[in-house]
């Protein structure tokens, strides 16, 4: 045998684990960059070895799963990133009962709401209706936000336990704006409120000037769906966050009877 090869199964296996482990790390970070990364931006914020990050850079591009701009300097996802995005959705049963929960509460109500699933300490952006007023022209669809600063995630985090709780968030909680909440009692004393009213409510704490309310989709348990509202934060006044909360959970339980009912879960 060669020096320095192994052929133990228990080895090869563990090599190919952690190349697939990189090479999803490597879209993942491309996908949540607004912009477009340099391979040297791209080995600071992955770690890996430059040799064997050029080697999967160079095999993901030539399956158009990254694409580099007109100099080639410049990397970003490709477009069989989205077919397989979009295979995701389309496979999704729950989503056209969805959509047209988001339709009927925007008439309802005119602002703009969101589905989303949590995905451990994140919510995954699924389905959006815009506000018909709205100067918005980026889709939020596909995005990816942590789960303790919007009241999508508080909404579903408030579905498991004070224990399940701290097992899925990371050590430190990411900071957007200067009202996030970044301490670990603060955020379970905003989930205990959750529980107790049904909804969650958060003000300017992912974005400043918004505010958002959203209420969980119960046909798992623990719930991982929620739909949201997203609106100014000045409108959330004079019992309107009372009257959309109302509306979302009335909607959000309809749904969820629905999906039950149809046999989705």
């Amino acid at each position: 045998m060669p020096r320095g090869r192994s052929d133990s199964p228990a080895e090869n296996e563990g090599s190919l684990v952690k190349s697939a482990e990189r090479t999803v790390r490597i879209l993942e970070v491309l996908a949540t960059s607004p912009v477009r990364l340099t391979l040297a931006q791209l080995q600071e914020r992955t770690g890996y070895p430059r040799s064997s990050l050029h080697a999967l850079v160079r095999t993901l591009r030539e399956l158009k799963w990254i694409e580099a701009d007109e100099s080639g300097s410049a990397l970003g996802v490709g477009p069989h990133a989205l077919l397989s995005g979009t295979a995701y959705l389309d496979r999704d049963l729950a989503l056209p009962h969805a959509n047209e929960a988001l339709e009927d509460l925007r008439d309802e109500l005119g602002y703009t709401f969101h589905y989303a699933r949590r995905d451990d300490a994140h919510v995954l952006y699924l389905a959006s209706r815009e506000a018909r007023d709205t100067v918005r022209t980026v889709s939020r669809v596909g995005r990816r936000l942590p789960a303790h600063l919007t009241a999508l995630g508080q909404a579903l985090l408030a579905e498991l336990t004070p224990q399940e709780v701290d097992a899925v968030l990371p050590g430190e909680l990411e900071v957007y704006t200067k009202h996030t909440i970044t301490y670990r009692h603060a955020l379970h004393g905003e989930l205990d409120l959750v529980r107790s009213r049904g909804w969650a409510l958060e003000r300017e704490q992912g974005t400043l000037g918004v505010a958002c309310i959203a209420a969980a989709v119960g046909y798992r348990i623990p719930a991982t769906d929620a739909i949201s509202c997203s609106m100014p934060a000045h409108l959330l006044k004079e019992g309107e966050g009372e009257r959309v909360a109302e509306a979302l959970v009335a909607r959000t339980r309809q749904l969820a009877a629905t999906l039950r009912r149809e046999g989705i879960r």
